[in-house]
């Protein structure tokens, strides 16, 4: 085990290198230059070279690299372009909304997927089954912006039992934290759950098609030991290998969730440092996020062990 996880973290090394330099790339070869967009469109041209020369988008590309990783590596994100404040402070303050909204979702996912997809393997035809069937197709076709503004229109506008937009921190208001995020937390859990439940199902009817199954509902075991004692554990892998690309994917729904409900989180502040082409802020959020995904993946690969006990690395 200690000899797959050195090897492992060697390659995240790696991986991390050509993300970086990739991102390094993305953003200095697209169109566009920051410093005009901070000048102004009144700006003369020496005002841009100025700015330009401040800012060390003069230097050779390697330079701006090398000087990048160097000042990442000691803990320095960089200064935010436009708002003059250090990055990591940014990011920050855009952590709360982000980390609640992604954990709501993960448990709500979760939760119904996997007891959802249990039902529908466990009634295979009936009316769990269908409604899956149905629920899975509308989940997987219809974008969560179309999902939000349904939401929005029917649960906000039209009965007014839920508010429309923003965010309450939770340490101001706990109850109003809470009801600002059930809006947001099922527009971007469908998709997720229908995912989930789908890949739980098909792991759940290959585990019960088994004959040790047949033995053990012959010797008289009841449906719970036989779907949660048997069943699930020998079905767990690939379940726990959804639930963990769930969570890697989490991060684009985040993005677009966010922006239809007006929550200030961390995918807000990457549109805005977008539009406004804030290099460091594009950067350390894409370079944070691609490290916790390949963490994420890191953590399944070990969690089958304690699923499996015959997977040995």
């Amino acid at each position: 085990m200690a000899a797959y996880i050195l090897r492992r973290m060697v390659s995240t090394i790696a991986v991390m290198a050509m993300v970086g330099i990739f991102i390094f790339l993305l953003l200095r070869l697209a169109p566009g230059d920051p410093a005009d967009m901070i000048a102004g469109k009144s700006a003369t041209a020496e005002m841009v070279a100025a700015i330009r020369e401040k800012l060390g988008l003069n230097d050779p590309m390697a330079v701006q690299f090398i000087r990048w990783v160097r000042d990442m590596l000691g803990g320095d994100f960089g200064i935010s372009i436009f708002s003059g404040r250090p990055v990591l402070e940014l990011i920050s303050q855009r952590l709360e909304p982000t980390l609640s909204l992604s954990i709501l979702t993960m448990i709500l996912s979760v939760t119904v997927g996997v007891s959802f997809g249990i039902l529908a393997a466990w009634r295979t035809g009936g009316l769990i089954d269908r409604l899956l069937a149905a629920f899975s197709a509308l989940g997987y076709s219809v974008p969560i912006f179309v999902i939000g503004y349904f939401l929005i229109y029917f649960f906000a506008i039209r009965t007014h039992w839920l508010p429309v937009q923003g965010y309450v921190p939770m340490d101001h208001d706990l109850r109003q934290w809470f009801v600002h995020l059930v809006l947001p937390t099922v527009a971007l859990s469908l998709g997720y759950i229908a995912f989930i439940a789908r890949v739980t199902r098909a792991s759940m009817l290959e585990v019960l098609s088994e004959d040790y199954m047949r033995t053990a509902a012959a010797k008289g075991a009841s449906s719970y030991a036989m779907l949660f004692h048997h069943a699930l554990k020998n079905a767990g892998v690939p379940i726990l290998t959804v639930i963990g690309l769930s969570f890697a994917w989490l991060i684009g729904g985040v993005v677009l969730t966010e922006t239809v409900f007006n929550i200030p989180g961390i995918g807000r502040l990457v549109v805005d440092a977008i539009n406004n082409r804030d290099y460091p802020i594009i950067q350390s959020v894409l370079i944070l996020t691609s490290g916790l995904y390949v963490l994420i993946n890191l953590t399944v690969d070990l969690a089958y062990t304690l699923i499996d006990p015959r997977i040995r690395y």
